[in-house]
């Protein structure tokens, strides 16, 4: 998973083909216990190119896209948002698999 560190980083991402977007932070509970699962989902779905978003650094980023609750993940695809799944909740391999199933 490539870290978003700047704007530039940002919209090189979600240009790209397929990319998933992982809106976290260091200190989040729930974050910790996806990191390991995102690790087996890029694997098994390599067709998506996989980003983090580091929320306290990029507070105006997520209020322009409202994440206001983490882990939550946003699809684009050559500049268009595709799909998002954003929640306050904690979210399962499965629940993961499901959003990332449910992109075509």
């Amino acid at each position: 998973m490539k870290t978003i560190k700047t704007n530039e980083d940002w919209n090189a991402a979600i240009q790209s083909k397929n990319a998933i977007i992982m809106f976290s932070a260091v200190w989040c509970p729930d974050c910790v216990i996806v990191k390991p699962i995102m690790r087996e989902i890029e694997e098994e779905y390599g067709q998506f190119s996989y980003y983090y978003v580091d929320r306290d650094e990029h507070v105006e980023l997520c209020q322009e896209y409202d994440i206001f609750g983490i882990p939550s993940f946003l699809a684009f695809s050559n500049g268009k948002e595709t799909g998002r799944y954003v929640d306050k909740q904690r979210k399962s391999k499965e629940q993961i698999e499901n959003f990332l199933g449910s992109l075509g």
